[in-house]
């Protein structure tokens, strides 16, 4: 380990991201912490329902024990510490797994693990006690909803980890911490970090926020793909975190895959809102910092900007939200939207009326296209979702309605999905509690340290850094948005953000005065019923957009194809703009 820095890669960005990343890392090329992030919301419900078919030893990330038993030796002989969020719903279960592996590999290896995360043991006495648990999205009370939870985590932060690593942990099995904090830790760790120290904080959290998703920094869903050598072996990211808090964004030599200023930025545009970005240990103002691409895949972030955290923790709750179910069908040829409502109006008659179920969507998707040359392109589909407390009324009784339908409707009836009996669906609830009233625990050799909550200043506004809008003047062409400016889209529970990004402060500008919410709404007509709001990161030539109540009370509630909002910021890339055309040569020379 260098003296001045720490060297911390990611092999995992979510349950399910590539089983050998992990051994690829530790053999790559110098390492000092291998971090893993599996967690996300809809992870948090999938490990509930393993818990409940499993019982109550299961509920956490199994491919991690997979991914420590190829790599163990290596991190002891490389003297690599290993910090993941793998524990999920239940780090203590995972820790016994964990040690008898070490034990059959003959590792003399100190793990710790973390509890306190979990809510749902004491929502009730929390509930009587005046956590009132807001919705975070709708501001609705807690006790508006009429739902059985799941699963009640409080997001933790970095100092348990820190304490792990401090008590000589060589594997620390973590809950429902930030994404960001199994990198926050080992930085406050290595330099010895104090609650108090933000600016330092918030530049290990921009580092960590970065890396969390594995190969999305490193040419992974990168809007200027072509731009990417290659996505063979794709190298997965390593932040180099100083002790000022700068840090260096790079991955091993020999890999494939690209870090660039551009696919840093796009990484630090995923699933933000405004640019205070807010961590249980600082917030962050990702409206300050520096990117500058100082060689060959290595990007420097300095500007680091800190503030006190709130004084609440957020809490991620999963509710059954009753049972769901979809039919699609295929519509062909001529008069689509007429054939389409011939079913539909028939269908919910059939049904006993709108009113017999929680909620009908009914979405008409054109792909077809007119004079196709093949059958396939001359097809819509007509996707119907219904959701019911009564699993009977969302289940068969549905698919049978539909099907009941089949020779007496529109023609070239074609069902396209499997009729089924409907399923269980989650919603989300995010929410807070008062920091205080979460007690987080590192229990390591036998002993539990209680973490204290550290004492903070109150939150501060700090105010954006001046900007002055320059005006961009020139002819004027068409062009497709994606062909000059990044694009970075996903979901913040039932809200979306979608990043936009220009390659330089001309572009930047024009991008600040042409790309307004109206102007949004206005390429995404979809998106007009939708509250939108914009933000500025100037600093980095980039604007955000949040996108509120689009994906419904998330998780697996809603019914829109991307239920995670991943392809938006690709559907923004493909719409023709008007850009000044010196700026579209710039890009484009041929234009």
């Amino acid at each position: 380990m260098s003296e001045n820095l720490i060297r911390i890669g990611n092999c995992s960005g979510f349950y399910g991201d590539k089983l050998s990343a992990a051994k690829e890392m530790v053999e790559g090329g110098p390492l000092d912490v291998l971090t893993g992030d599996y967690l996300a919301e809809l992870t948090m419900a999938i490990l509930y329902s393993q818990k409940i078919k499993k019982g109550p030893k299961a509920g956490y990330v199994g491919t991690f024990l997979k991914q420590l038993t190829e790599i163990a030796d290596t991190c002891a002989k490389k003297n690599i510490k290993i910090v993941t969020n793998a524990g999920g719903l239940n780090p203590e279960s995972m820790t016994e797994e964990a040690q008898k592996i070490l034990e059959g590999l003959g590792l003399d290896l100190k793990i710790a693990y973390i509890t306190g995360d979990d809510l749902l043991p004491k929502i009730d006495s929390l509930v009587n006690e005046g956590e009132k648990f807001i919705n975070l999205d709708t501001q609705e009370p807690f006790s508006n909803q009429n739902m059985t939870t799941l699963s009640a985590n409080a997001y933790l932060g970095c100092w348990g980890i820190k304490k792990a690593l401090d008590e000589g942990a060589d594997i620390v099995i973590c809950p429902r911490v930030t994404d960001a904090a199994v990198v926050m830790g080992p930085a406050a760790w290595k330099f010895n970090w104090q609650p108090d120290q933000y600016d330092q904080l918030a530049g290990a959290l921009a580092a960590g926020h970065i890396i969390e998703c594995g190969a999305q920094a490193t040419g992974g869903n990168y809007s200027f793909f072509k731009e990417v050598p290659s996505f063979r072996n794709i190298g997965y990211p390593i932040a180099e975190i100083k002790e000022d808090g700068s840090f260096y964004i790079t991955k091993h030599p020999n890999t494939g895959g690209l870090v660039s200023a551009g696919t840093v930025t796009a990484q630090l545009l995923y699933e933000i809102s405004s640019p205070k970005y807010l961590n249980p240990d600082v917030a962050a103002h990702f409206d300050k910092l520096s990117i500058e691409e100082i060689a060959e895949n290595k990007v420097y972030v300095a500007n680091h900007f800190g503030s006190p955290p709130p004084n609440t923790l957020k809490v991620c709750m999963n509710n059954a939200g009753g049972f769901k179910n979809t039919m699609e069908l295929i519509i062909t040829g001529l008069d689509i939207e007429e054939k389409a409502k011939i079913f539909t109006d028939e269908l919910v008659e059939s049904l006993g009326g709108e009113e017999h179920y929680d909620d009908i969507s009914i979405q008409l998707i054109r792909t077809d296209k007119p004079d196709a040359q093949t059958n396939e392109e001359a097809m819509a589909t007509l996707k119907i979702s219904v959701k019911s407390q009564d699993p009977v009324l969302a289940g068969r009784l549905f698919s049978a309605k539909v099907v009941e339908l089949g020779l007496a409707n529109y023609p070239g009836w074609t069902v396209q999905s499997d009729i089924n009996s409907g399923s269980p669906f989650i919603e989300y609830w995010p929410t807070s509690i008062q920091r205080q009233r979460v007690q987080e625990i590192v229990h390591i050799n036998g002993k539990s340290f209680k973490i204290e909550q550290a004492q903070h200043e109150p939150e501060q506004n700090i105010e954006a850094d001046d900007f002055e809008v320059m005006t961009i003047d020139g002819d004027l062409c068409e062009i497709q948005l994606g062909r000059i400016y990044g694009t970075r889209s996903g979901d913040k529970g039932g809200c979306a953000n979608l990043g936009v990004w220009a390659k330089d402060m001309e572009s930047f500008n024009y991008l600040y005065s042409y790309l307004t919410v109206d102007k949004f709404k206005e390429l995404l007509p979809d998106m007009a019923q939708y509250h939108i709001e914009r933000f500025h990161l100037p600093n980095i030539l980039s604007l955000n957009f949040l996108i509120r109540g689009i994906l419904g009370n998330g998780v697996s509630s809603n019914d829109r194809r991307d239920g995670q909002a991943k392809s938006l910021g690709e559907y923004l890339g493909s719409k023709t703009i008007d850009c000044p055309k010196h700026i579209v040569q710039k890009y484009h020379a041929n234009s």
